[in-house]
């Protein structure tokens, strides 16, 4: 048997494979990785979402987190998954963006297989509650003030809050100290334990403020969070940022199209259950759908995006 005949030979045999896969698919649990630390409100999101998903797909989906690197994890984690739907992972924008910074070892284009768009994040600022700064504008008068004496968390190095953080310390000309966490949970721990002034995050301090332990300075979207209408955001302070984190799920490279179009289905529905929804309220996130060819043309649009935003920004940042 000549070298082309038995690589012929075995292209074939993975093609039959592949194709007895798509038939029987989903014939065991499927592991859905979170690139992100247990108990912020990604896992929680993510966790509800694999519950109301589980009942239309017809098996079990685990979560499995793996924080760190920014996000970026799940992703990388693909490269050695099998094309099968078995293992897939949550995408946040980081997975964008931090290939234009450093090697990686997947590329988001080539490497990924979009399934669909599912949500995004509401970003905010905030502090204890016994803490002197009562607004933004005071938390940024102090700092001015006060150089390298505030310090803040946030979910990971490059992060957009990180790089969001940076680019307004640049702009107003303060020094701060940035302490990146494998998550949002980590972050606001260790606001609540004194051990930073400020978290820059999604809601996973939601719970807090509404207990009166934290007190949310300013959010980051395009208009006022629904649940927090009093609280000011970026844009409307004059500082010309608005910065959201859509995020959904993918797989390696090469699934088979009918296997996409089975997770997609069951994510279609799941996403849409109401105890899903009811999580994405607690959040201040709304659904954000993208079938998997519209999701697949926002991941080339966003990564190019990224590109131009780490330009501007990178430089900025220490």
């Amino acid at each position: 048997m000549t070298l082309f005949t038995r690589i012929a030979t075995v292209a074939a045999s993975l093609s039959l494979s592949l194709a007895a896969t798509a038939q029987t698919f989903p014939s065991k649990p499927v592991t859905l990785i979170v690139p992100w630390a247990a108990g912020g409100p990604t896992d929680v999101c993510m966790r509800a979402l694999a519950e109301a998903t589980s009942k239309h797909l017809g098996v079990q989906i685990i979560v499995e987190n793996r924080g760190g690197a920014g996000g970026t994890l799940g992703a990388g984690a693909m490269m050695n998954a099998a094309p099968d739907g078995y293992t897939i992972t949550q995408i946040p924008i980081s997975a964008f963006r931090i290939p234009h910074i450093e090697k990686t070892p997947y590329d988001p284009i080539s490497d990924l297989t979009y399934v669909i768009g599912i949500s995004g994040y509401m970003f905010g600022v905030v502090v204890r509650a016994d803490s002197p700064h009562k607004t933004w504008a005071e938390f940024i008068a102090y700092a001015k003030a006060n150089p390298d004496k505030i310090s803040y968390g946030s979910p990971g190095t490059n992060t957009s809050l990180h790089l969001t953080m940076e680019e307004i310390a640049a702009k107003q000309g303060i020094k701060w100290t940035h302490i990146p966490h494998k998550g949002a949970s980590p972050n606001v721990t260790a606001l609540l334990g004194g051990h930073q002034d400020a978290s820059a995050d999604s809601p996973g301090w939601a719970p807090h403020v509404e207990a009166g332990k934290l007190r949310l300075l300013v959010t980051w979207g395009e208009n006022r969070a629904k649940t927090y209408p009093n609280v000011p955001t970026l844009k409307e302070l004059g500082y010309g940022i608005v910065s959201i984190s859509p995020y959904g799920i993918a797989g390696p490279k090469n699934m088979d199209p009918k296997i996409v179009k089975i997770l997609h289905d069951a994510f279609k529905k799941g996403m849409e259950e109401p105890s899903h929804i009811a999580v994405l309220e607690k959040y201040n996130q709304e659904l954000w759908y993208l079938n998997s060819a519209d999701y697949s043309k926002y991941a080339k649009e966003t990564f190019a995006a990224e590109k131009a935003t780490m330009d501007r920004v990178k430089p900025l940042v220490k």
